[in-house]
């Protein structure tokens, strides 16, 4: 198996709640931050992933498909092909001034054919499908069959010289904040420099060590002279089901290269490494997530932004203030009550566990990617736990009918006088068998406000377009694909999907 980073940048609100985002879409060697969708922005621009040495550089993009200019030396098939561009983007507009819009997905691949071959060189050597394979509707199968792990490549991956691997033993606390400096400094931040990622210590324990987690899965590479960290990658274990096949897999978080060496084509190395430790378990399959386009995405998923706090979006830069909106107004349009209305809504206890284990599993069951929890996998990522996760339960008369969970990753906010964070919750896995999606929603955005949440962010997945825009979600520019390694299955669309990565 192999990896990318599957993180998540953070967000502006919808400017099609009054809010809008004040960023361009700008070609960086770096990850991108989702940000509010400027649909002009959109309209003039294609938003390209960043390509280094050619392999793109995960990160968040949106999906616009990028107009090409004809080179033919025909005048007059050069006209043409302009012709036909015109006509696929007004057909593209008309489209969606109608409400009807093309499949994410087969925008997805209209502008993967756009992308030059060497983009993919690295990935054309991996067991991933291909750009424009054709996958049966009854193909789900490995692309490769497993190995004997006696097989399998004992020494680690040759790095340049200078640096070496380092198993990263995350219980020790200068290691931990080593591997937090690394990520905070390097990770992801937007285009303009305003905002990084900046996940916390415990978040980062939390999120690499749950039941079944094995240190060697968390590798660093270091400088020989200053023992500086300046690479990692990591695994964690996951039961995956794909459509009706129950798969052993990890999934593949926190691929960071430090900026300075993002020359040394490291990235891929610290792929092959962690997918040599991975097969040494006798596992050879992967889950992974990025925001740009790599051969070839099982699914993809928009994120969607709500305000909790568009004062502070808006003097921060994030956001600014809609056409014909005042502050007044936009603050007004977002405000929420101060106490939760949902009788029987309270926080998760472990008494809960049994049935809200059972509730969640059996949720599940309507999704083509989705993860099968045990209960104490289910301990873990649920029970909440301050600054990194919350979850919400619905009980009355002694049965439990629903239940929300959201997840804490704030953003440091760079170059600002009086605000150095932002502080985003992420909904994470949510169920609705007795109350109706608004409702209960809206109870966890209630919660996440008065808990000092400026902004409450989701993914377009499972049922969550039931809820976004009748919640005053706006769509933002950052989407999120879902890729599966040494497996081919096919596709889906993003309400198929229920699997959350963070």
């Amino acid at each position: 198996m192999a990896a990318v980073d599957n993180s998540q940048g953070p967000v502006g609100t919808g400017g099609d709640n009054g809010v809008t985002d004040t960023h361009t879409n700008k070609r960086k060697n770096k990850k991108k931050m989702n940000k509010v969708k400027d649909k002009d922005k959109d309209e003039k621009e294609g938003n390209d992933g960043p390509v280094m040495n050619g392999e793109a550089e995960p990160g968040t993009s949106g999906i616009t498909v990028k107009t090409v200019s004809p080179t033919t030396n025909s005048e007059t098939k050069g006209n043409k092909k302009t012709m036909k561009h015109k006509e696929d983007k007004d057909r593209e507009e008309e489209e969606e001034k109608s409400g009807i819009l093309m499949p994410q997905m087969n925008q997805y691949m209209k502008k993967l054919t756009l992308h030059s071959e060497k983009e993919f060189l690295f990935w054309d050597t991996q067991p991933v499908p291909k750009i424009n394979e054709h996958i049966g509707e009854d193909v789900n199968e490995a692309i490769h069959k497993d190995v004997k792990v006696e097989d399998i490549k004992k020494d680690p991956y040759h790095l340049p010289e200078g640096f070496r691997w380092v198993t990263l033993d995350l219980l020790d606390p200068d290691v931990l904040l080593n591997l937090y400096n690394l990520l905070n400094e390097n990770y992801v931040e937007d285009d303009d420099n305003m905002f990084r990622f900046d996940y916390s210590q415990e978040f980062l324990r939390w999120a690499l060590m749950p039941p079944g987690w094995q240190a060697n899965w968390h590798v660093g590479v270091q400088v020989c002279k200053s023992n500086k960290l300046v690479g990692f990658i990591s695994a964690v274990p996951a039961k995956i089901r794909i459509y009706e096949h129950q798969q052993q897999m990890v999934e593949i978080n926190f691929l960071c290269v430090h900026k300075k060496l993002r020359s040394k084509r490291m990235a891929p190395v610290l792929i092959k490494e962690i997918t040599r430790r991975v097969n040494l378990t006798g596992i050879f399959q992967a889950v992974y997530t990025a925001g740009v386009l790599k051969p070839s995405p099982v699914a993809s998923c928009r994120y969607w932004h709500r305000s909790l706090n568009p004062r502070k979006l808006i003097e921060v830069k994030f956001s600014h203030l809609g056409k014909n909106m005042t502050m007044q107004r936009t603050l007004k349009l977002y405000r929420l009550p101060t106490e939760t209305t949902t009788s029987g809504f309270r926080r998760l206890v472990r008494q809960d566990v049994d049935r809200c284990h059972k509730l969640l599993a059996k949720y599940l069951r309507k999704f083509d990617l989705a993860p099968v929890f045990s209960k104490e996998e289910f301990m873990h990522w649920f029970l909440p736990q301050d600054k990194i996760i919350d979850s919400y339960v619905v009980e009355n008369n002694g049965k439990i009918t629903d239940f929300v969970s959201y997840y804490t990753l704030p953003s440091t906010v760079m170059h600002h006088p009086t605000y150095k964070s932002l502080k985003a919750a992420y909904s994470f896995y949510n169920v609705s068998s007795g109350t109706p999606w608004k409702v209960l929603m809206k109870d966890a955005l209630i919660t996440a406000k008065n808990a000092d949440y400026d902004v409450f962010n989701a993914l377009d997945l499972m049922e969550n377009s039931d809820f976004l825009e009748e919640l005053k979600f706006g769509q933002g520019d950052g989407n999120l694909q879902y890729y599966l390694y040494n497996w081919r299955c096919p596709r889906m669309q993003p309400e198929k999907v229920g699997l959350v990565l963070q």
